[in-house]
């Protein structure tokens, strides 16, 4: 119970950090990695996930992304598209208060790469 009660503080503390740094940065500024997130996008192309199922988890890593891979995992394929934005976020540390403004979207035949919009 504590391991479930400590995520859930770390996730409402996240939460607050987050949009904390969105009021200081000011609606007219954007961290520095949301540039970067663009310009890997112009430069690079979409990023491209697989997702594997094992032992009742769904698996998710990047296939292409140039540095690396951007893994997470998901209890349930709903949270697979939250967690592929927030890990690309993460990637590049961008706060998840500016998910809207990174307009990250899925595209392609099989949806499981990702643009910037």
């Amino acid at each position: 119970m504590f391991f479930v009660n400590n995520i859930f503080n770390m996730s409402i503390i996240k939460e607050v950090k987050d949009k904390l740094i969105k009021v200081l940065y000011g609606k007219g500024s954007v961290p520095r990695g949301l540039v970067e997130l663009n310009e890997y996008f112009r430069l690079y192309d979409d990023i491209n996930f697989e997702v594997k199922e094992k032992n009742g988890k769904y698996i998710v890593r990047s296939t292409n992304y140039r540095y690396g891979s951007i893994m997470t995992v998901c209890d349930t394929k709903e949270e697979i598209e939250k967690n592929i934005q927030d890990a690309i976020l993460t990637s590049f540390s961008v706060p998840s208060s500016y998910a809207a403004e990174a307009k990250l979207k899925r595209v392609g035949v099989n949806k499981q790469t990702y643009a910037f919009a």
